[in-house]
């Protein structure tokens, strides 16, 4: 009876930490990997370090010289060298490790081992990235960071650099523009298009740019946003009027560039140039960012007459999409579809769109269209995002790369409120002024009376 209660007094509080553990673990993972998690697979790593590099054939034979120095000093067995190993540095989503390789083995060896070196470390997951020729960095991912989005503190942002979502790896995923200048973003209804964008507008908001807008949904995606932008389109219509006042800005741009061109014997090299960038400041005009939400209806036509103003929008997107770039232009095309079947030019303005990102779509075509023609393995990681996962996508650019990503929650709310806040940044451009949309006025609450009336009495 004494040791049944001495069992019952021991197991109760071990019960309890082990039930604690495992909430902490689905509630709060973060919080279970710096306490729990990260302890644990460190000793792990550095324990069986040598034995798992073995097993993954991530080893090499000895050299000469080691074999005659082990040999000289000691009977030990002669066993294969492992890539030397730096120091382990801990994060807060896991743990981050340098390796330097050995003669002969290049980073790809490395990496289709990362599934083994997984489930040897206990990790959710391991990437491995070059750092450059020899050395390689393991980021070991200690839970699933896409199921609760928590954006890292420091992120590479700046100039026409927006941090829009998180990486399956913990690593910002930033929209930077001058690298990617036009993009596609593709997504059925509820995937978290309608959050990535409202990330972008919120992030460019604070910083000196023109935003342009076609929403042909009446504009209920954009009209939140008014007060920052400089043009907005809510129809096809008036997407037919904005469009070609956008390439005459373009083209005047470059007169601008040919006009500094106009290149005098004795100009310094470091005055000519062949985009705004190398303008000077004083002279520079200031970038335009135009979102085109729906770009399904731009291409819809019901009449002769709709196909021919449908026509002349997708030629002057194509020249945007082309020539935009060096003028300061750049393009952010969304819709729930896109591909040839939409009609002429469609498949030409693609191939003009650097960077996709495709959210969860209702077809495979869809995803080859976003996704096909520049990592096709990228497809069926697009097509199997679940309803449940809203915000989660798979981007990637005409390099090849790919990686998953999930936008964290941001209230329409607060990226109205962000664009309100900004609304002194709006650049003046005089050709966009006849598109600057209304902008509603708060109402006033009259302030509460500070003298109260006497209480009515009988």
């Amino acid at each position: 009876m004494t040791d049944l209660t001495t069992l019952l007094e021991v197991g109760g509080p071990v019960a309890a930490l082990g039930g604690g553990a495992a909430y902490t673990r689905a509630k709060h993972p973060a919080v279970y990997w710096s306490a729990v998690g990260g302890p644990i697979s460190t000793v792990r790593l550095l324990s069986s370090y040598g034995s798992v590099m073995e097993a993954c054939g991530l080893t090499v034979a000895p050299s000469r010289l080691r074999v005659l120095a082990v040999k000289a000093t000691t009977r030990r067995e002669i066993r294969p060298v492992p890539p030397r190993r730096g120091i382990l540095r801990p994060t807060s989503t896991g743990l981050r490790l340098r390796l330097r390789l050995a003669p002969g083995q290049e980073p790809a060896d490395v990496a289709a081992s990362a599934e083994r070196l997984r489930h040897a470390w206990g990790v959710h997951a391991v990437y491995v990235t070059t750092v450059k020729p020899g050395v390689v960095e393991l980021r070991l991912v200690g839970y699933d960071v896409l199921c609760r989005v928590r954006m890292p503190r420091k992120v590479g942002g700046g100039f026409l650099k927006v941090p829009v979502a998180l990486r399956e790896d913990a690593m910002p995923f930033v929209r930077d523009y001058r690298t990617v200048p036009h993009q596609l973003t593709l997504g059925a209804t509820l995937s978290g298009k309608s959050m990535y964008l409202r990330h972008l507008i919120a992030g460019l908001a604070p910083q000196p740019v023109a935003l342009v807008g076609i929403d042909c949904k009446r504009g209920v995606e954009l009209a939140p946003f008014a007060a920052r932008l400089s043009a907005l389109a809510t129809n096809p219509d008036e997407a037919a009027e904005l469009l070609p006042v956008l390439v005459k800005e373009m083209e005047d741009r470059y007169d601008l560039i040919k006009a500094r061109q106009g290149i005098a014997p004795r100009t310094p090299d470091e005055e000519i140039t062949s985009d705004i960038w190398g303008l000077p400041e004083a002279e520079r005009p200031v970038p335009v960012v135009l979102f085109v939400d729906e770009v399904a209806e731009l291409f819809l036509t019901a009449t002769r007459k709709d196909e021919e103003r449908r026509d002349e929008m997708v030629t002057q997107l194509i020249r945007l999409a082309q020539l935009g770039r060096a003028a300061g232009i750049y393009l952010e095309v969304c819709g729930q579809r896109f591909g040839a079947e939409l009609g002429k030019g469609a498949t030409m303005l693609r191939a003009q769109l650097t960077g996709r990102v495709c959210h969860r779509v209702n077809d495979e075509a869809s995803a080859k269209m976003a996704l096909g023609d520049i990592a096709p393995e990228a497809v069926y990681a697009a097509c199997a995002i679940a309803p449940e996962l809203p915000g989660l996508a798979v981007a990637g650019d005409t390099s090849g790369g790919w990686s998953r990503i999930r936008t964290p929650y941001l209230s329409l709310g607060d990226a109205a409120e962000t664009c309100r806040k900004s609304a002194h940044l709006v650049p003046d451009l005089p050709s966009l002024k006849p598109f600057r949309p209304d902008v509603p006025v708060s109402p006033v609450e009259p302030p509460a009376p500070v003298v109260r009336p006497r209480p009515v009495t009988d």
